[in-house]
């Protein structure tokens, strides 16, 4: 069995997500260049900068039951390509979107990022997939 170990791009990433669900802006934003960017796949950019990053997270950082579940995880050279179930509180209530998250790492840092939302499902809605 090969066991192969973790690229500084994965490590990175990780450590993103591990911030994300601490709520922790400040770790958060260490991960990610100054002048890092993003998109709503393709191209939408959604934040740009260390401040408007903040901004974006502090914000969300607000919704008591936000949780990021790794689901899946592919790494090549400086790209990473999350698949997550993230617990949200949606204004129309609680419930869960997955992702598509492709990050690209430079300089050991998030350079940019790219999301592909799926559809969002309520807690209430009977048919919410569950993992």
């Amino acid at each position: 069995m090969h066991i192969r170990s973790k690229t500084v791009p994965e490590i990175i990433v990780q450590t993103q997500l591990d911030a994300y669900n601490a709520k922790d802006v400040d770790a958060l934003i260490a991960t990610y260049a100054e002048d890092a960017q993003q998109f709503e796949h393709p191209s939408t950019l959604l934040a740009s900068g260390s401040a408007q990053l903040r901004e974006r997270f502090l914000a969300r950082f607000q919704e008591p039951n936000l949780h990021a579940l790794l689901l899946n995880r592919t790494v090549m050279g400086n790209t990473v390509i999350d698949h997550e179930k993230i617990t949200r509180t949606f204004p129309e209530g609680p419930g869960c979107i997955e992702i598509i998250a492709l990050y690209e790492v430079q300089k050991a840092r998030i350079a940019k990022a790219w999301f592909i939302f799926g559809p969002k499902h309520l807690d209430s809605d009977p048919s919410t997939p569950t993992r």
